[in-house]
């Protein structure tokens, strides 16, 4: 904290920044407030009490996305003085995932934009904001570390957030070139370097590590002969995150083209979920998909569309002996080039059950996740999320597991669907963006 005086009043407040496909809220206040008029800002409010419950009461009442807002983290609170109004802030931020972005305003604001939060710092933005609100964003933003901890989302989404990171960094050097002198080179340098440690921040997800190649050789390709710095990398982060979310968008309504009758799915993939409510499916049959039990919020959320079974994992080969199912459908975090699926433990023995019961098996996925490595590094979970007792025992807790091409009916992709034997152009197209590095 700096200029701080006892004279001046310790007022708390909370930040929250609304993020949807990479992009987070912004509002600008009105003349109903009593600061910082005609700023821009994330949705915020006075702490009287609880800031954690304080937020959550700002977003219903500034922006009516309460329900469609599910919080990602909290981060330390900014603290800092402000001179003019001779008012000392501590600001706790917050970050919200939201699920649409349609805004209902108070009147505590005049407009808002759901912008890149580099906006916020890049110069000529058009963005005036309250002080240091790009301090609050670094706070909750993504960063590698985040990444590799993340249990709870799938490879593409993590790779929207790998591009973030690169995003953000690229964007505050930009911000700081005028006032430090950097050169290109030294901003290259430093890039790189983030990307490097991005790209073995989860080794056994393939669409991690192409889109953030593809973002480092679509900046050197821009500076057209030239050293690439921050204003390059920021343009193909930006393009990047659009072009991720856009494939995955139509890999899934290649999937939903060909979802009719009854359905069965494991584990939790956004581009499943996705192609299931662009498709007909008149049943979906859900594994709970243990240890983390990921199933069970998946068949909570297509409830709400379509008639749902939510089975045990083991019963999944029962069900498709015994029930009309019409295709088992799955998301995955990487595809070899021989057509080989690594997901979420017990996509194989579904799909093997799925073959012996002549039951095509559909995987959804962005042709980014195809991996341009021979070899997989399969990661496990923690121990105690299978056995927590005192007995002197060993406890297999495998991640991912790996479903044989000859299992696996398509590949629904941006591209179209594919067969498992015709990925290898492909595959060679995504080594090409790895020369970056060379």
């Amino acid at each position: 904290m700096t200029g701080t005086t006892n004279d001046r009043d310790r007022t708390h407040v909370v930040t929250a920044f609304l993020r949807h496909d990479g992009d987070v809220l912004l509002l600008c206040r009105s003349d109903a407030v009593g600061t910082y008029t005609g700023r821009w800002g994330g949705v915020s409010g006075f702490a009287e009490g609880d800031p954690d419950e304080q937020v959550r009461t700002e977003i219903r009442e500034e922006t009516s996305l309460e329900d469609a807002a599910s919080l990602v983290r909290s981060g330390r609170p900014v603290e800092f003085a402000d001179p003019e109004l001779d008012r000392e802030w501590v600001v706790h931020p917050y970050l919200f995932d939201c699920e649409d972005r349609e805004v209902e305003l108070s009147e505590e604001h005049d407009a808002a934009e759901w912008v890149p939060p580099t906006d916020i710092v890049v110069p000529d933005s058009g963005y005036e904001t309250v002080p240091q609100l790009w301090t609050a964003y670094e706070r909750v933003a993504p960063t590698g570390r985040s990444i590799a901890a993340d249990d709870e989302h799938g490879a593409a989404a993590l790779s929207i957030r790998a591009l973030e990171v690169v995003r953000d960094r690229a964007g505050l050097l930009v911000a700081e070139r005028a006032t430090d002198g950097a050169e290109a080179d030294e901003e290259w340098d430093e890039l790189a370097e983030l990307a490097r440690r991005l790209l073995e921040a989860r080794p056994s997800m393939a669409v991690l590590r192409n889109r953030v190649n593809r973002t480092m050789a679509d900046a050197e390709a821009a500076a057209n002969g030239t050293q690439a710095g921050a204003p390059e990398v920021l343009a193909a982060a930006l393009a990047g995150i659009d072009r991720a979310l856009e494939a995955d968008t139509e890999a899934a309504a290649t999937a939903a083209d060909v979802l009719e009758g009854s359905v069965m799915t494991v584990s939790r993939s956004g581009t499943v979920l996705e192609a299931i409510r662009a498709g007909d499916p008149r049943r979906v049959l859900v594994a709970e998909s243990r240890p983390a039990r990921e199933g069970v919020a998946v068949a909570e959320t297509l409830a709400e569309d379509v008639p749902v079974t939510l089975h045990t994992d083991a019963a999944a080969a029962h069900l498709l002996a015994t029930e009309d199912v019409d295709r088992v459908l799955v998301g995955a975090d990487t595809i070899r080039a021989d057509g080989a699926v690594v997901n979420k433990t017990g996509t194989r023995a579904l799909s093997v059950a799925a073959v012996r019961e002549d039951v095509p098996v559909t995987v959804v996925a962005a042709t980014d996740k195809l991996s341009t490595r021979a070899e997989l590094n399969l990661e496990s979970g923690d121990r105690s999320a299978v056995y927590d007792g005192d007995a002197d025992l060993d406890v297999a807790n495998p991640t991912f597991d790996v479903t044989p091409p000859d299992c696996v009916t398509e590949v629904a992709t941006e591209r179209g669907r594919l067969d498992p034997e015709g990925l290898e152009d492909v595959v060679e197209e995504l080594r090409e963006l790895e020369d970056w590095r060379s």
